[in-house]
């Protein structure tokens, strides 16, 4: 019994309320649209905002090989394209997640979706929220991973971003944060999907 997590312990300490906030707003469907007819052919890929279960819960996220072909240096969720074999899109973003952090998908639990966007390549992407155990340990593919970070959810309820940026992707065109934390540039469809998850998720 030690080893079990106690959730509702730590939640009568008052460290979890933005777990709990999170988990309640995930057991109602949210306000997710569906993908545009101009993107119903467009390949799909997806990304996970994962949230590690510490006594200020945080999002991990990557900054990706100088190397890689496409987004090379910047900061991103992990995730990527959808190949043939996987049966899902929250497959996708947790044999992803897997692939580059060395997290076990078996020890995320997933919460659900959030709005999809498009990137820049034409991607149509679906972005999923899971929780990791606070004792998750990162053994990041250094293939595919410079750097692994994590910001403290608290810290993006403040709204700290130190600009607003203009986006046109495929005709669509969207105002996005920048983000400067401890010298990581979080922008882009990163930044997007992290705004959409503090506006949909955690208010």
């Amino acid at each position: 019994m030690a080893a079990v997590y106690d959730l509702e312990a730590r939640i009568h300490n008052g460290e979890d309320k933005l777990i709990r906030r999170l988990r309640q707003n995930f057991e109602v469907a949210l306000d997710v649209a569906k993908r545009p007819p101009q993107f119903s052919r467009s390949p799909e890929a997806s990304v996970l905002v994962l949230v590690r279960q510490t006594e200020t819960p945080s999002v991990i996220l990557t900054v990706r090989s100088s190397q890689l072909n496409a987004h090379g240096g910047e900061v991103a969720l992990p995730g990527g394209k959808r190949d043939l074999t996987d049966q899902s899109l929250e497959a996708v973003a947790l044999r992803e997640t897997e692939e580059e952090l060395g997290i076990s998908r078996e020890s995320i639990e997933l919460l659900g979706p959030l709005p999809g966007l498009v990137s820049k390549h034409g991607l149509w992407v679906t972005p999923f929220v899971g929780l990791a155990p606070a004792d998750a340990v990162i053994a990041p593919c250094e293939r595919e991973v410079a750097a692994v970070f994590e910001v403290p959810l608290t810290w993006f309820l403040t709204d700290p971003r130190s600009a607003t940026e203009r986006l046109e992707r495929q005709g669509v065109v969207q105002m996005a944060p920048v983000y400067e934390y401890e010298g990581y540039r979080i922008w882009g469809l990163t930044a997007l999907i992290l705004l959409d998850f503090i506006n949909l998720a955690l208010t």
